[in-house]
């Protein structure tokens, strides 16, 4: 009896197992099967379907990870953000290492204005664990990251975000370039330039990137590299007018700059002749400038005339602090006129930019 009685006993608890096995697997295909559509649909923008299979697929699955980071993730997009937040929450309290869950955080918190949170979700999603090509989700996170500094206006972090996420690109042309754009967004010419000269040196014809190295040297006053970069941007691309207009500037600069190396005394002085000659016109164009404060002190255009018939190829070469004497008028009168009546012609545009060249000097 006892033989027959465990027997009976040990099918009956197989039975049960097996029972139970059988339920939890119809359980958990179910759960799958539900989590498969709200996948799907997430995957298509289609939020309110997609909460709804997920929250069924958690009546299969209570307390699946994934499932409720997905349910998190559609909420998001349903700006359901309050709830999608309570899940996030539990869910970093479970693995606070999570990139997704991390970044999922930092999103909402810089939605709702709360940039210091943001900034901490996000650099903990760049250094946290992801499911699958950690480096490639890292460097999406962090760009992510600068353009929500860009767009808060933390240019020095996101430069610093910059350095970093550069570093990491090796000679990616294309990434290159994109990095270098972003510098030029954050403030910071040199490091943009040095990005599109990565980028050029395994990709020499892109278009963009040789348009952006002309660009971040023309800012930094680095006029005959970017003549060199523009000329070849404008090769590749001859109706652009921005680039053309910056070429038509560097040109400018390098032509009427008295002050270069390698220049005859005879270039210089006719140079400075053409730039009296165009302050004057400037000058004429620009009255609100011709004023003083100081009666003791001449205005500019008493000033101008009375140095203009000093202003003689015999004089300038006899007499060369008349021609420091001469450009320090043009300069100031090119700066003012900037400032009170805007850029003028392409000529006043190239001495207000050859005037900072040599500030100080």
């Amino acid at each position: 009896m006892i033989t027959v009685l465990s027997t009976v006993a040990i099918i009956c608890f197989s039975a049960v197992s097996w029972l139970s096995s059988m339920y939890h697997a119809q359980q958990k295909s179910l759960g799958a099967e539900w989590f498969n559509r709200g996948s799907a649909d997430l995957a298509q923008r289609r939020y309110k379907l997609a909460v709804s299979e997920f929250r069924t697929a958690l009546l299969y699955s209570r307390g699946d990870y994934t499932y409720q980071l997905n349910l998190a993730e559609a909420l998001v997009g349903q700006q359901r953000i309050e709830e999608a937040e309570a899940y996030l929450a539990n869910l970093w309290d479970r693995q606070p290492e999570n990139g997704l869950v991390n970044l999922e955080l930092a999103r909402i918190a810089a939605q709702k204005g709360q940039p210091d949170r943001a900034l901490r979700y996000y650099h903990n999603a760049i250094y946290a664990t992801w499911p699958a090509d950690h480096e490639q989700a890292r460097r999406q996170t962090r760009l992510e990251l600068i353009s929500y500094l860009l767009k808060i206006h933390q240019k020095e972090q996101a430069q610093s975000e910059l350095i970093a996420l550069a570093a990491n690109l090796g000679d990616d042309a294309d990434q290159q370039a994109m990095v270098g754009n972003l510098f030029i967004q954050a403030g910071d010419d040199r490091d943009a330039l040095a990005a599109y000269r990565v980028s050029l040196k395994t990709s020499p014809d892109n278009a963009a990137a040789l348009s952006g190295a002309g660009r971040a040297a023309f800012e930094l006053g680095q006029y005959r590299l970017a003549k060199q970069y523009l000329e070849s941007a404008r090769a590749a691309d001859p109706n652009d007018a921005e680039i053309a207009a910056r070429l038509e500037t560097a040109s400018l600069v390098m032509q009427l700059d008295p002050f270069r190396r390698r220049i005859s005394v005879a270039e210089r002085d006719r140079i400075v002749m053409d730039t009296f000659a165009s302050a004057s016109q400037r000058l004429a164009s620009c009255p609100a400038i011709d004023t003083t404060n100081d009666p003791a002190q001449p205005s500019l255009s008493e000033t101008l005339t009375k140095m203009k018939p000093q202003i003689t190829e015999r004089n300038l070469q006899r007499d060369p602090d008349l021609v420091e004497h001469a450009m320090e008028l043009v300069f100031n009168i090119e700066n003012l006129s900037s400032a009170a009546c805007g850029n003028g012609t392409p000529t006043d545009r190239a001495l207000v930019l050859i005037s900072r060249l040599h500030e100080g000097n």
